[in-house]
């Protein structure tokens, strides 16, 4: 039995798997700043783009709700996921410690935003034209990110 449990995996797999997690993270990674970052400046154009919700699909306290999370994409995770790729590709410890604190964001930010989004579906003024993008996409970033951690 080869990997987490038992003996090592071989290092053709070890040097695979890095690489799958490197350029997957780093794709996540650019959707993350053209879909979180910009709108947490300019959320209007983030509305524009089709990255965020506007004010007459789920009210401004949905607007509150969804810029809160593009900020702190900017401030803390946006920065947190481009360390710990780069700490990871240099082979360093802390940069294995940040990709985990990144994967364990990743599992739970999209649950959060799931539950959101279903606690909202009857509430007056929230009316998102299709919930299935939602439900399609969020839980394929929870499980890639379980898959990677």
């Amino acid at each position: 039995m080869n990997g987490f449990l038992g003996s090592p995996a071989p290092a053709s797999q070890v040097n695979q798997g890095r690489w799958i997690l490197q350029i997957t993270v780093w794709i996540f990674a650019v959707y993350l700043i053209i879909a979180q970052c910009i709108p947490a400046l300019d959320y209007e154009l983030g509305a524009c783009m089709g990255t965020q919700e506007t004010a007459l699909r789920v009210t401004n306290v949905g607007v509150a709700y969804w810029w809160a999370f593009a900020f702190a994409d900017l401030v803390f995770y946006a920065p947190l996921i481009v360390a710990c790729l780069v700490g990871h590709a240099l082979r360093r410890v802390w940069g294995r410690i940040l990709l985990a604190a990144a994967l364990g964001i990743t599992i739970y930010w999209p649950l959060v935003s799931l539950a959101a989004v279903a606690a909202a579906r009857d509430v007056s003024g929230w009316d998102l034209p299709s919930e299935s993008q939602y439900w399609i996409i969020l839980p394929w970033i929870t499980l890639w990110s379980a898959w990677s951690l």
